[in-house]
C-alpha cells in the first residue's frame, strides 16, 4: 500500500521533475560504478605522486568529490579510466605542491636555526635557484611540463604517465626530452651573461 501511494505520488510529479530525478539517479549510478571500478587506480596514482597513504586517501576522496560536483559530465565521458587518471594526477600534484611549499619553508627555517655550517647566503642562493627552476618549469607548454613533472620529478614510469595523460609511452619520452632541452637552453641563457661579465 505504501509502495502504491509512492508510485501514485510519482505519477503526479511533473514530467520535468521526473526527468531530473531519473538523471540524478543515473549520475549517482555512474559515480558508484566509477568509484567501484577506478578507486584503486586513483589511489595508486595519488600514492605514486605523494608517497604517503593518508595523503593518497585524501586525494582519492577529493577526486570523487570533484567528479560528484561535475556529475553531468560523467555520462559524456568515453574513457572514464583515462579521465579519472588525469583528474587524480592533477589533484595529487596540487596537493604535493602545497605540502612541498609548507615543508620547504619549515625545513629551511629549521636548517637556518640548527646548522651553523650553512650560511644565510647559501640558503638564499639555493632558494633562488629552486625558484628560478620552478618558474622555468611552469613556463613550459602544458603538454611538455606535464610529461616532465610526471616522469622526471615524480619518477612515474613513462607507461603509467602516458596512461594519465592519454598519450603513448613514446610520446611521454619525447615530450620529456624536449622539455629538458628547453630547460637546459634557458638555464644556459641565464648563466651566459654572468659568465660574459666575468671575462
Amino acid at each position: 500500500m505504501i509502495a502504491e501511494s509512492a508510485m501514485a505520488g510519482e505519477a503526479n510529479l511533473p514530467h520535468k521533475a521526473l526527468a531530473q530525478k531519473a538523471l540524478a539517479q543515473q549520475q549517482e549510478d555512474l559515480l558508484e560504478t566509477a568509484v567501484r571500478d577506478h578507486a584503486r587506480l586513483v589511489y595508486r596514482i595519488a600514492y605514486s605522486v605523494l608517497r604517503n597513504s593518508a595523503d593518497a586517501e585524501d586525494v582519492t576522496q577529493e577526486v570523487f568529490l570533484r567528479v560528484l560536483r561535475y556529475g553531468k559530465k560523467i555520462a559524456a565521458i568515453q574513457d572514464q579510466k583515462a579521465w579519472l587518471a588525469r583528474i587524480a594526477w592533477r589533484v595529487a600534484v596540487e596537493r604535493q605542491k602545497r605540502l612541498a611549499n609548507t615543508s620547504a619553508r619549515s625545513e629551511e627555517e629549521y636548517e637556518a636555526l640548527v646548522s651553523p655550517d650553512i650560511s644565510a647566503d647559501r640558503l638564499l642562493l639555493e632558494h633562488e635557484r629552486n625558484a628560478v627552476l620552478a618558474r622555468l618549469i611552469s613556463a613550459l607548454p602544458n603538454k611538455l611540463r606535464d610529461a616532465l613533472v610526471l616522469s622526471t620529478i615524480e619518477e612515474i614510469a613513462p607507461r603509467e604517465a602516458g596512461l594519465m595523460l592519454g598519450i603513448s609511452e613514446a610520446a611521454v619520452r619525447s615530450r620529456t626530452f624536449r622539455a629538458r632541452e628547453i630547460l637546459r637552453e634557458k638555464l644556459l641563457a641565464l648563466t651566459e651573461p654572468t659568465t660574459g661579465a666575468r671575462k
